[in-house]
């Protein structure tokens, strides 16, 4: 008799993803495999929802039996009885996992919003870990078990009120991240590599800056399940419900006044000559070759849009690579305007209008084409 056991794989996994239930399919081909049946001690270890109807073909095809204690022996394929059988223990064993997901959720939300207790995972920059005491649960502080908890790191800390002060100030997070590579300041990755073995560890950029100004960690409070993972998004399990502590747990980085600040700052670009550029069609272009948002350019003392398909400084150009596209915006409107003053349309304030309709430009070396929500065009001449 051969056993197969998975200890620590949850039921929700198909038995290919399953250490030993996957080695027991690599062997169902083998003439001299050893046994002709599979006897499950309970159902709801071995399958979920209709794990076992995807499975049962697979089993037939190598004349390998299962025996249920709720089946009294062998499941009969062409039983009726049978088959409602194995769909209500699927339903069962789904639904006990269900539970089990919900009232964990649950206890884990309660836990931040009341106790504020911080649950695990990676501590943010500017934070390290610290002990908390003994765990209130009498059976886990038995075994040794502690909490912990956050509390400032002395070396990062400074730079995690330096970024809320700057961006504060109205610099733009673009701008943060580069004077901290010029400064030689280590990125968070490259601080604690251990935690961040999945990240390159190299430098600081503007979306670790953007991440790290979201935080409401930063507060005082803790937060759970600020990040939702969309792929394992289910209509049963639903993820991104931010929880956030009612008091306090452990030392602010930044107060909550300067936080919410923080959130409403929206940086102009300043020139050199201290004014202000304006991009009156901001957002609104799209290339048409790659479908990209194209960037605000100013060249020649007049604003424009450009599109580099996706290259950067940090990933040249391709010897066969389409080459940039640069529009200029008084060119745009007085196409635009012209197309739209045909059709009774504004002459003026094209810009407001085009955000009101909803309507977006599609552009590439040929063609103008105004592209609505609805996906309809209204081709334009590239003059």
């Amino acid at each position: 008799m051969t056993e197969y056991f998975d200890a620590g794989c949850s039921r929700r996994l198909p038995w290919r993803d399953r250490p030993k239930a996957a080695a027991l399919l690599a062997a169902l081909p083998d003439p001299d495999r050893g046994f002709d049946a599979i006897v499950v001690g309970e159902y709801e270890r071995a399958f979920a929802a209709d794990q076992f109807e995807q499975l049962a073909p697979t089993l037939t095809r190598h004349e390998v039996q299962v025996w249920l204690p709720e089946a009294g022996g062998p499941v009969e394929a062409g039983s009726p009885l049978h088959r409602m059988l194995m769909t209500v223990l699927g339903a069962q064993s789904q639904r006990e996992v269900l539970r089990a997901r919900h009232r964990t959720l649950a206890a884990m939300r309660a836990q931040v919003r009341m106790q504020g207790r911080y649950l695990g995972g990676r501590p943010p920059y500017g934070y390290r870990l610290v002990d908390a005491g003994p765990h209130p649960n009498r059976t886990h502080a038995g075994w040794g078990r502690r909490l912990q908890r956050l509390d400032p790191d002395p070396v990062t800390a400074p730079q995690v009120k330096w970024i809320f002060a700057e961006r504060l100030s109205g610099r733009s997070a673009a701008d943060i991240a580069r004077e901290l590579n010029e400064r030689g300041v280590p990125c968070p990755s490259a601080t604690d590599p251990d935690r961040n073995r999945h990240r390159s560890g190299r430098t600081w950029s503007l979306r670790t800056i953007v991440e790290i100004l979201r935080n409401p960690r930063y507060t005082g409070r803790e937060v759970w399940d600020r990040v939702p993972d969309r792929n394992q998004q289910t209509p049963e399990a639903p993820r991104g419900l931010l929880t956030i502590a009612a008091e306090p747990s452990h030392p602010a980085l930044v107060s909550e006044r300067n936080f919410i600040a923080v959130q409403a700052v929206r940086v102009t670009r300043t020139a050199s000559d201290g004014t202000r550029r304006i991009y009156r069609l901001s957002g609104l272009v799209r290339c048409g070759a790659c479908g990209r948002r194209m960037d605000s350019h100013w060249v020649n003392g007049r604003p424009g849009y450009r599109c580099r398909h996706g290259y950067t400084s940090a990933q040249p150009r391709s010897a066969t690579g389409v080459k940039n596209l640069y529009l200029r915006e008084d060119d745009l409107l007085a196409r635009i305007a012209t197309h739209l003053h045909a059709q009774g349309g504004p002459a003026h304030d094209l810009a407001a209008h085009l955000r009101a309709q909803n309507l977006t430009i599609n552009c590439d070396a040929e063609t103008l084409t105004l592209r609505s929500a609805g996906d309809q065009q209204t081709g334009l001449p590239h003059g």
